[in-house]
């Protein structure tokens, strides 16, 4: 699918409920640094699911799911603020978890692909 109106659209209307997602993930009970990486390692499962089976779904779901909720759930911004601001207390804390999120990311992104891929 290549640049349209329509397509602005499927990733809009995708990366507000990504949005929302992420912002209700920081302020439940977990907190928010649990909750960042919750929606960055299931937000990574869900991207790497959707490019695993991307040859069989419409371009346009492709678009609402990938660049849109995948895009706006996950957030490296947010991730590298938290770094830091743990950063400022114990360098051994913030190392581990940005090594964590990294990791439990890279992995659920990878399982899909290895998992559904053709």
């Amino acid at each position: 699918m290549g640049f349209s109106v329509l397509g602005l659209l499927f990733v809009a209307i995708g990366g507000a409920l990504g949005a929302m997602l992420r912002h209700l993930s920081t302020t439940a009970a977990w907190g928010p640094f649990r909750g960042i990486m919750l929606v960055n390692v299931l937000g990574s499962v869900a991207l790497g699911v959707v490019v695993a089976l991307s040859d069989r779904m419409a371009p346009g779901l492709t678009l609402v799911l990938a660049a849109g909720l995948c895009g706006a759930l996950t957030t490296y911004s947010t991730l590298a603020v938290q770094t830091h601001e743990v950063w400022q207390r114990d360098r051994v804390a913030a190392l581990r978890y940005l090594a964590l999120t990294t990791v439990l990311g890279l992995m659920g992104a990878m399982l899909p692909l290895l998992l559904l891929s053709s």
